[in-house]
């Protein structure tokens, strides 16, 4: 008996109101152009509009039903109003009063999400980016947790743009002190994390130490990586993006999006159940987000053999590693094959800095034996 995630899990909630990864290291990846078509995960919605800017079709599926509502609301808004009242509108910038826009904005939603957002009425007006469970756990790191181990004008400070040898500095002698280690390996641990962010499930394959290997990515995130550019650290530290946004609402990005929105076709259900049901002439690209961290390696591969079956010739795959390694090509000798180097080049500027891997396969011109 095939077990399913969405049998574990639950899907009744809004998990991500923002994609936790790097949407500029996944259309570099994918390679995103006019002509090709793309197969996302939704989550949060803020990758598929990623692929949808650069001129891709983009089918985006995801199994729950508030996901689907929250990029339905996402792309009304886009659709919809101008990148200022967007910001103002999602809540990457403060609003006296979102509810008259999400009144005007509702017309453009499914029945079903209409029925989600009016029981979730005060969530709009304090910003949809804000209502994720994974926002909600680091909103109680950041007023919870972090202000016993530094205060504000230091977290500020962190976010000051300096040089690699001056965040190095900074890091090892006023950042990295004994409260900070010893509370993020508390916050992140498997049974915290499990319990205030992620589900339970989600670590059911996972081995080792989860707090140890985040706070690792962190250092280089805070070091090797800038944090004032990175709109993942900014808002786990501060609360919100400030100026460095997610890439689809980047002023260039935004106005691509908005033109291409007639090109975003949501489904709910699995990923390959999208596969099939959208399958036409097959896809060229497959964001995958970190699903095999859910699953057990032989539905893993049972999974990915269904969307490689819906690929075009030279279809790439991109997927991350949190906490499980999980890397499918080996599986499909002959059908597939890894990209081992550019996924190292693209991972080490991936800001989307707790994941252990990034992942990028891509099928074969050609299938061999």
């Amino acid at each position: 008996m095939t077990e399913r995630i969405e049998d574990r899990a639950r899907f009744d909630l809004i998990r991500y109101a923002n994609v936790w990864e790097d949407a500029d290291v996944l259309c570099d990846a994918l390679r995103p152009r006019p002509g090709r078509r793309m197969l996302s995960i939704a989550s949060a919605g803020d990758n598929a509009f990623a692929l949808l800017a650069e001129g891709a079709e983009v089918v985006a599926a995801d199994l729950s039903p508030a996901q689907i509502a929250l990029v339905e609301l996402k792309r009304a808004a886009i659709l919809r109003l101008g990148l200022p009242e967007a910001l103002a509108f999602l809540g990457a910038r403060p609003s006296p009063d979102r509810r008259p826009v999400y009144e005007e904005l509702e017309r453009d939603l499914s029945e079903r999400s209409r029925e989600f957002w009016r029981e979730n009425l005060d969530d709009v007006a304090d910003g949809v980016i804000h209502h994720g469970k994974f926002e909600g756990y680091f909103r109680l790191f950041r007023e919870r947790v972090l202000p016993l181990v530094h205060r504000r004008s230091r977290v500020l400070e962190l976010l000051h743009e300096r040089d690699e040898a001056e965040r190095v500095r900074f890091y090892e002698e006023t950042w990295n002190t004994w409260r900070w280690r010893l509370l993020f390996r508390f916050f992140f641990s498997r049974f915290t994390m499990g319990r205030l962010g992620r589900d339970p499930e989600f670590f059911r394959y996972v081995e080792g130490s989860v707090a140890e290997r985040i706070l690792g990515r962190t250092r280089y995130a805070l070091t090797v990586l800038a944090p004032h550019s990175n709109p993942y650290i900014g808002y786990i530290l501060a609360g919100s993006f400030g100026n460095a946004l997610p890439r689809y609402l980047r002023p260039d990005v935004f106005a691509a999006v908005k033109k291409g929105v007639d090109r975003l076709t949501l489904f709910e259900g699995s990923i390959e159940e999208a596969a099939a049901a959208h399958r036409g002439d097959g896809f060229d690209g497959f964001n995958l987000s970190d699903i095999f961290e859910y699953l057990d390696p032989e539905n893993s591969a049972a999974i990915y053999g269904r969307l490689l079956d819906a690929a075009r010739p030279g279809a790439r795959f991109a997927y991350w590693n949190m906490l499980v390694p999980r890397r499918l090509a080996a599986s499909f000798p002959g059908r597939v094959r890894p990209l081992e180097a550019e996924a190292g080049e693209l991972f080490a500027r991936d800001q989307a800095f707790f994941y252990s891997a990034f992942v990028l396969e891509e099928g074969l011109e050609e299938v061999i034996g």
